[in-house]
């Protein structure tokens, strides 16, 4: 499917040189004498660049269409996190440079939103927040802190954390996974 370059929209997903692009913002810009442009900034789904790029109004683009399947997370090795379609049990791989920082996210058994063009696996949908249980923090003593403080904690798939100081071992907390930061205790 084809657009032109003004119907481009924030969210829109395009094709571009045999590359994938998510537009993140989008400006239409009248020229005084000559004709308007489109002025758009695209993230790059397969290796996380932004670019942007200007397009003349009215030039055409092909449009990208992304599926999304349901999965479930089985586990991670060396260079692959695999995967299993919660509908006919197939098994995928996605390489470990392509999920990013997800991963540190992702127990065993977690089911999350896998992105796909044309069979091509490009990386998970994750929530905004997830629940993790903390394995590893030094302990809180009452008293050392006039204001709020933070320390380190080791949660259950390896990320550390800051966290409020009342925080302990054995703790569910949820966490921000566009930010990597504490939200609340759960």
């Amino acid at each position: 499917m084809v657009v032109q370059s003004q119907d481009l929209r924030p969210g829109m997903t395009v094709e571009i040189d045999n590359n994938i692009f998510v537009v993140i913002e989008y400006n239409h810009i009248k020229m005084a004498r000559g004709g308007a442009v489109i002025r758009v900034k695209m993230k790059n789904i397969r290796n996380g660049a932004t670019i942007e790029k200007t397009f003349k109004s009215g030039e055409k683009i092909k449009r990208a269409q992304i599926d999304r399947k349901q999965m479930q997370f089985l586990y991670a090795d060396d260079e692959v996190a695999h995967f299993m379609d919660q509908e006919n049990y197939t098994q995928i791989g996605i390489d470990l440079k392509t999920m990013g920082d997800s991963i540190k996210y992702l127990k065993d058994g977690d089911v999350v939103q896998v992105t796909f063009y044309e069979e091509e696996s490009l990386g998970v949908d994750l929530p905004a927040a997830v629940p993790l249980k903390v394995t590893d923090t030094p302990p809180g003593i009452k008293g050392n802190t006039v204001s709020g403080g933070s320390k380190d904690a080791t949660m259950e798939t390896g990320i550390v954390v800051k966290v409020p100081l009342f925080i302990n071992n054995g703790d569910k907390i949820k966490v921000d996974t566009r930010t990597g930061k504490y939200l609340e205790r759960v």
